[in-house]
C-alpha cells in the first residue's frame, strides 16, 4: 500500500531552515524614505535611493561599497567617501560587523540605504576606542556599488568560487560526464604548483585534487572561475610531494585554482541497471526524439571491446541503416538508446551482453560476436519518422491503431515476451482511453478493446509476478463489465498471491455463480482451499505456541492476577479455530 507523507507547511520549512542557517528575514520591501526592521535583533534599514533589478548579494560574494559611519548624535567616525576609495569585503565571512553582513545582503546594485545598528550587532560593550564608545548604536549610510558572485560550493567554507567569465546555456556536468578543462593552481604566495592547457577526465573520478570535480559540477560551458580551496579539498594534512611537472604542496596549504570548463561529453545511463551507457559525442538538434514504432535512419558501426568491427552501415556514402523501434529488429540496448537521441546526435554506446547478443554466439555482417560480449556502437541519428500519436488521429484511426497494438501484444504474449506484450496492451488502451468524441458504435468497439487489452495485460502481469498491477487491471475490467468471469478469475489469482484470501474467495464464488462449470475457476477454487487450510494450520500453530508461552509465564508469575477465559471473540482471526473461539488474556 502506498504511504501518504505529510509535507511541512511553508512556515514550518522556513522555521527549520532559519534554525539551520541563522538567516535574517527577507529584506523588507521599502519605498524611498521608509524605514523597517530587518530580522528580530534590532537592525533597521531606511531606503535613501532605490537600486537596480531584483538581485541581491549572497554570503561569499565580494561586495564593493561606499559608506559613512556616525554615532546617533551625528558624530562621524569613518567614511570611505572622504578617502575617495570604495571599501571591498567578502559578505558573510565575519570580515565586518554582523549588522553589515545582515543588512548589505538585502541591498540591490546601486541602492543607497541608512542602517541603524544596535551595539550587539556592532562593537558591543567594548566599543572601538577611541572613536566608538561602549554599547553604542551606530548609523551607516551605505551605497552598494557592485559585487562579484562568490559561491561557497560545499556550504562549509572549503571551496569558494568566483566567476571570472560567465558560461553559456544552463546545463552543468554530471558525475558520469567527461569534461575538458584548463587550469592553473597556485599557493597563497603565488607560486605555481600545477598547470594544464587541456586535460580530460570523468567528473566522478576527479583530477589533481577533490576541488576540481566539486567545482566543475557547478559550472557552465565556457565558464572560467577562481577557486579558493581549503586543505580538506586540496591535499590535506599531508600535502603532496613534487611529481613530474607538478611542484610540491606543503601540509595544510590553501590553494588558488583558475579553472576553465572548455567542453564536456554527456554520459547517461540508458537503463536503470547501468548496463547500457550512452556518451554523446555531438549534440543533436531540437528536443524531439523517436517514439515507440518510429522508423529511424542511422549511421552505425558496431565493435567488440578489442576493436573488431562486426557491423558497419551508412559510412562512406553507403546506404543508411533503417529500422523500426520497439519491434525487435535490433538488439534491445540499441533499440532503447536510439529512443533517447535527437536528430543529428552522434553517440557512443556501451552495451552489456544482457542487452546485446546474450550468452549465444552471433554471426554478424563482418565478424562473429562471441558469447557474453559487451559491444560498442558509434551511432548517428540521421533522421526519424515518428509513429502517429493518438492526438493526431481521428476516431477510426484510434480504434484501428488500438486493434493493431492488441494483435502485436498477442503475438508477443504467445512468444513468452510478457513485458513487451504488456507495453503493447497499454499503448492500445491509451489510443482509446478518451472516447467522448466516439459514436455509439465506436464506443462499443472501444469498450471491447479496453476489456480485451486490460485482461490480456493482467495475464502478462501475473506472469511477471506484478500481482498488484494485475489486480488493478482486472478491477478496471469489472468497472466496465461486472460479470466478467475472466476478470474475476485473474483478480482472484492476484489476490491469492497477495495473501488476500478472503477477497480471492469472494471473486471465485462470484465467478462460479456466473459460470458454475468453468474448469479453470474450479481448479483455482481448489488451490484457494488448500492455501486457506495451510494458512489456518500455520496460524493455529503460531497462537498455540504463543498461549503455551503465556501459560508458562503465568505459572512462574503466580502473583500476577491474570486468568485465561474462553470467550467467543474476534480477538484473533476467526479462522484460527474453526469454532470461531479464541483465548483472550485480560486483567481481572
Amino acid at each position: 500500500m502506498e504511504e501518504d507523507f505529510e509535507l511541512p507547511t511553508g512556515d514550518e520549512m522556513m522555521m527549520n531552515n532559519g534554525d539551520q542557517l541563522d538567516l535574517p528575514d527577507e529584506g523588507p520591501m521599502l519605498k524611498v524614505g521608509e524605514e523597517k526592521e530587518i530580522g528580530n535583533q534590532g537592525l533597521k534599514k531606511k531606503l535613501l535611493k532605490e537600486g537596480e533589478g531584483w538581485d541581491t548579494p549572497d554570503n561569499g560574494d565580494e561586495v564593493e561599497v561606499h559608506y559613512t559611519g556616525t554615532l546617533l548624535d551625528g558624530t562621524q567616525f569613518d567614511s570611505s567617501r572622504d578617502r575617495g576609495t570604495p571599501f571591498k569585503f567578502t559578505l558573510g565571512q565575519g570580515q565586518v560587523i554582523k549588522g553589515w553582513d545582515l543588512g548589505i545582503k538585502t541591498m540591490k546594485k546601486g541602492e543607497n540605504a541608512l542602517f541603524t545598528i544596535p551595539a550587539d550587532l556592532a562593537y558591543g560593550s567594548s566599543g572601538s576606542p577611541p572613536t566608538i564608545p561602549p554599547n553604542a548604536t551606530l548609523q551607516f549610510d551605505v551605497e552598494l556599488l557592485s559585487w562579484s558572485s562568490i559561491k561557497d560550493i560545499c556550504k562549509d567554507g572549503g571551496i569558494f568560487k568566483k566567476i571570472l567569465v560567465e558560461g553559456e546555456k544552463w546545463e552543468n556536468p554530471k558525475d558520469l560526464d567527461e569534461v575538458l578543462v584548463r587550469y592553473e593552481a597556485q599557493l597563497e604566495d603565488g607560486s605555481v604548483i600545477a598547470r594544464s592547457d587541456g586535460v580530460e577526465f570523468t567528473v566522478k573520478d576527479g583530477h589533481f585534487c577533490p576541488a576540481l570535480a566539486r567545482a566543475v559540477k557547478t559550472m557552465k560551458m565556457g565558464e572560467k572561475v577562481l577557486l579558493t580551496v581549503k586543505p580538506q579539498y586540496g591535499f590535506g594534512e599531508k600535502g603532496k610531494p613534487a611529481s613530474g611537472d607538478e611542484s610540491a604542496v606543503p601540509p595544510n596549504a590553501n590553494i588558488q585554482i583558475t579553472l576553465e570548463l572548455v567542453a564536456w561529453k554527456t554520459v547517461t545511463e540508458v537503463t536503470d541497471d547501468k548496463k547500457v551507457i550512452k556518451k554523446i559525442l555531438k549534440e543533436g538538434d531540437g528536443y524531439d526524439r523517436p517514439n515507440e514504432g518510429a522508423v529511424v535512419k542511422v549511421k552505425l558501426i558496431g565493435k567488440l571491446q578489442d576493436g573488431t568491427v562486426f557491423f558497419k552501415k551508412g559510412q562512406d556514402d553507403s546506404e543508411l541503416f533503417e529500422f523500426k523501434t520497439d519491434e525487435e529488429q535490433v538488439i534491445d540496448g540499441l533499440d532503447r538508446a536510439v529512443s533517447t537521441m535527437k536528430k543529428g546526435e552522434l553517440a557512443l554506446l556501451t552495451i552489456a551482453p544482457e542487452y546485446a547478443f546474450g550468452s549465444s554466439e552471433s554471426q554478424q555482417e563482418l565478424a562473429v560476436v562471441p558469447p557474453n560480449s559487451t559491444v560498442c556502437y558509434e551511432i548517428e541519428l540521421v533522421s526519424f519518422d515518428k509513429e502517429k500519436e493518438s492526438w493526431d488521429m481521428n476516431t477510426d484511426e484510434k480504434i484501428e491503431a488500438a486493434g493493431k497494438k492488441k494483435e502485436e501484444g498477442n503475438v508477443l504474449f504467445k512468444a513468452g515476451k510478457y513485458a513487451k506484450a504488456s507495453k503493447r496492451y497499454e499503448k492500445a488502451v491509451k489510443y482509446i482511453e478518451y472516447d467522448s468524441s466516439f459514436s455509439e458504435e465506436e464506443k462499443k468497439q472501444a469498450k471491447a478493446l479496453k476489456v480485451a487489452c486490460n485482461l490480456n495485460n493482467a495475464a502478462c502481469k501475473l506472469k511477471l509476478k506484478d500481482y498488484k498491477q494485475a489486480e488493478k487491471l482486472c478491477t478496471k475490467v469489472l468497472e466496465l463489465e461486472s460479470r466478467n468471469v475472466k476478470a474475476l478469475y485473474r483478480r482472484a489469482q492476484a489476490y491469492i498471491q497477495l495473501a488476500d484470501l478472503d477477497l480471492a474467495e469472494f471473486d471465485i464464488k462470484k465467478a462460479l455463480e456466473i459460470d458454475p462449470d468453468n474448469r479453470d475457476v474450479k481448479l483455482e477454487h481448489k488451490t484457494l482451499k488448500e492455501k486457506m487450510k495451510e494458512y489456518n494450520k500455520k496460524e493455529a500453530k503460531f497462537y498455540g505456541n504463543m498461549f503455551a508461552k503465556m501459560s508458562k509465564v503465568g505459572s512462574l508469575e503466580s502473583n500476577v492476577s491474570m486468568q485465561p477465559k474462553l470467550i467467543t471473540s474476534n480477538c484473533y482471526n476467526a479462522q484460527v479455530l474453526y469454532t470461531k473461539t479464541a483465548f483472550c488474556l485480560y486483567d481481572v
